[in-house]
């Protein structure tokens, strides 16, 4: 789906909103989200992380491959220029095509072996805190600007999903 080819959102960011509603929080949201973002900025692979200040690590809590990529996955936190950029400074990442996948995963084969070459990396923020970040993966130069603007309007609605897994989460975390 090429940026010209891109659906109206709106349909899909009231689906999102309505799925809040919901009882089965967060996975009723994180369902919604793959959904309509797959429907209004397409993806691949497509992953929320609960990001752990405190401990450094992120946890993966919804996957679209669980295959590839198992709920649960855990991995401490390098500091990076997408910890700084994406965590810290809370701006989206947008790697165009493999190389930019390369610099920032060390998972980058794994990413490849999917079809996946571009990236769209979404922080989830609320009241100044990084919350965790919505992940989007496609093939090479799908995503672009206009996805990151959209892409923070799903990661706003996002919130009270990850505010339920912070609560939920062990004290140390």
């Amino acid at each position: 789906m090429t940026q010209a080819q891109r659906p109206d959102p709106q349909a899909h960011l009231a689906a999102v909103a309505a799925a809040t509603k919901r009882d089965g929080q967060p996975q009723a949201s994180f369902r919604a989200l793959d959904r309509a973002m797959a429907e209004a900025i397409g993806h691949k692979l497509f992953t929320v992380l609960l990001h752990h200040a405190d401990s450094g690590d992120s946890e993966r809590f919804y996957s679209n491959r669980p295959e590839a990529y198992p709920v649960g996955g855990r991995k401490a936190l390098n500091p990076t220029f997408w910890t700084q950029h994406v965590l810290r400074e809370q701006r989206a990442y947008l790697g165009r095509n493999a190389a930019d996948v390369a610099a920032v995963f060390y998972d980058h084969e794994l990413i490849a072996s999917l079809g996946c070459e571009s990236v769209l990396n979404i922080p989830v923020v609320f009241n100044g805190v990084t919350l965790g970040t919505l992940n989007l993966l496609d093939a090479a130069d799908h995503y672009s600007e206009a996805d990151v603007e959209l892409g923070a309007i799903f990661a706003a609605l996002a919130v009270p999903a990850l505010l339920n897994l912070s609560a939920a989460a062990p004290a140390g975390c």
